[in-house]
């Protein structure tokens, strides 16, 4: 049984005990998040296919912890002109652990 779940603003495929590296969310570290945005579920049944989400269903993760990914360097260069900057940065994510799929 798989799913198709979307956790802040970006779409996951999502399976019982995967591990996910999601966008920042603000919740502690070893609390119990539910995300009901589910826009498809896929069992030995079928496929449910949400308008735009399947109602009542829901997907329970656990958070396992918070990081930063990898140093992104962004570089700008005009040729012959002499401009050249050099910027970066290190976007926060949070790991997540999926329990539960219950389609409700």
């Amino acid at each position: 049984m798989y799913a198709i779940v979307e956790i802040a603003g970006k779409q996951y495929r999502v399976e019982k005990d995967a591990r996910l590296k999601v966008p920042l969310l603000h919740h502690e570290v070893g609390e119990k998040v539910e995300f009901d945005r589910v826009l498809l579920i896929s069992d030995d049944g079928g496929v449910k296919i949400g308008a735009p989400v399947v109602e009542g269903a829901k997907v329970s993760a656990e958070v396992l912890e918070h990081g930063r990914e990898k140093k992104i360097i962004v570089f700008k260069k005009k040729r012959r002109k002499g401009y050249r900057r050099k910027k970066g940065h290190r976007q926060h994510f949070t790991r997540i652990k999926i329990e539960n799929i219950s389609v409700g």
